[in-house]
């Protein structure tokens, strides 16, 4: 029986899987894999060292699999698109909310399991600034966030205890190292939904760092939670390792509609003049 040499066999050296590459995919290094045969043929070009090669195979599959990773933590984020900060109107900030925002960005704060709490009257911005800030986490430093409306936890939690299986829901959410509670203030609970919004703050309290917004201040939260000593509680679980960002202002909605209306009223500009011959 013929042993077949290296360039015979199942198939031809063009056509033959390199061993080599077959092996990187069994290790589940797809991109190494994928550019295996390109960078042999390159380094034999270029003359590089096996160091090199190793090198550059290395990054590459580095840099794929933080691009990947960053692309499966925007889909499962729940972040609306248009929440950018390249969006985000940075001039109508408050001051001290615009300086406080590069430390934000920084994400020390998740670490350390501190809350933002984003209070003002509605259109100031609470909502695009919070979803900003959350994209920047996973951008730069690959954080599990998750966006929703307050409601949606609220009713998702409550279905949840219905069904036996809160605990098992709440698990899930403590995946998220940054969870955002988008417009709390609009929340008008039974005592029910009441005391799984408590609970879950209270299992993420020092351990999990919560974004929220809300239209109404702390001693308006009676509204919320119904109960005096449910809200204190509560209040003092956000506010023990938080930071306070207040939006005060107009409203930038109002703002952004009143100069679409006056250019759309004005009309275009009139073309220069031409001068005379």
């Amino acid at each position: 029986m013929k042993v077949p040499t290296q360039t015979e066999g199942v198939a031809d050296v063009g056509s033959q899987k390199d061993p080599a590459a077959m092996l990187l995919r069994s290790f589940r290094l797809p991109t190494m894999a994928g550019l295996y045969e390109e960078t042999m043929q390159r380094a034999e070009k270029e003359g590089w060292s096996h160091r090199q090669v190793l090198r550059h195979l290395c990054e590459s599959e580095s840099v794929d699999r933080g691009q990947r990773r960053t692309a499966r933590l925007l889909a499962g984020s729940g972040l609306p698109e248009s929440k950018t900060l390249s969006s985000l109107d940075e001039a109508r900030l408050p001051v001290k909310v615009r300086q406080q925002l590069p430390a934000l960005i920084e994400g020390g704060f998740v670490d350390r399991a501190v809350n933002v709490l984003a209070f003002g009257l509605p259109g100031r911005g609470k909502s695009h600034f919070l979803a900003a800030l959350g994209r920047e986490l996973i951008l730069r430093h690959s954080k599990r966030v998750l966006f929703r409306p307050a409601f949606k936890i609220v009713g998702q939690l409550l279905e949840a205890k219905r069904d036996l299986r809160l605990e098992k829901e709440l698990k899930k959410l403590d995946r998220y190292e940054v969870l955002i509670l988008d417009d709390i203030g609009y929340l008008q609970q039974s005592r029910e939904e009441m005391e799984v919004l408590f609970t879950l703050l209270a299992e993420r309290y020092e351990r999990r760092s919560v974004l929220l917004s809300s239209n109404l201040v702390f001693s308006q939260w009676d509204q919320i939670f119904k109960d005096p000593m449910t809200t204190m509680a509560a209040v003092d679980r956000l506010v023990h390792h938080s930071i306070i960002l207040e939006f005060n202002g107009p409203s930038q909605r109002i703002q952004r509609a009143a100069g679409k209306t006056g250019r759309e009223e004005s009309g275009p500009e009139p073309e220069a003049a031409k001068s005379e011959p």
